[in-house]
């Protein structure tokens, strides 16, 4: 595949369904992936993941919110125009995952561990020589 994208992290809320009059299905999530920081400085990236008709039925059976999972996809940059405030339009881009496959991972998150608690909880921890 020449455009590929995978990432490990944790899904930031359960996927919402798009059903259009097509007869097409969209699944969409977010995913939260931990960025380390050599200086400590670790930040959270939000990445928006979207599946079509057939992978969106197996995201909606198996993805629920906290779990974590590896994405593979195609890296593609959704564009749409907003309105700001004074009344002019601006265009706004936004990196979106398009899914090809995913793996679960881990255990089944409690039902009230927030995908930050959950991140929180998977540090990598230090090797001991």
């Amino acid at each position: 595949m020449n455009n590929s994208i995978t990432v490990v992290g944790h899904v930031g809320q359960a996927p919402q369904e798009h059903k259009f009059s097509s007869g097409a299905k969209l699944a969409k999530f977010s995913v939260a992936v931990k960025e380390f920081s050599p200086n400590g400085d670790d930040k959270t990236l939000w990445l928006d993941v979207q599946a079509w008709n057939g992978m969106a039925d197996r995201v909606l059976a198996a993805v629920t919110k906290g779990r974590e999972l590896v994405v593979t996809g195609r890296l593609s940059v959704d564009q749409y125009d907003r309105k700001r405030e004074d009344g002019t339009n601006e265009i706004v881009t936004k990196p979106i995952i398009r899914l090809a496959s995913f793996h679960l991972c881990g255990a089944r998150p409690k039902k009230d561990e927030s995908p930050a608690e959950k991140m929180k909880a998977t540090k990598p921890k230090s090797k001991a020589s």
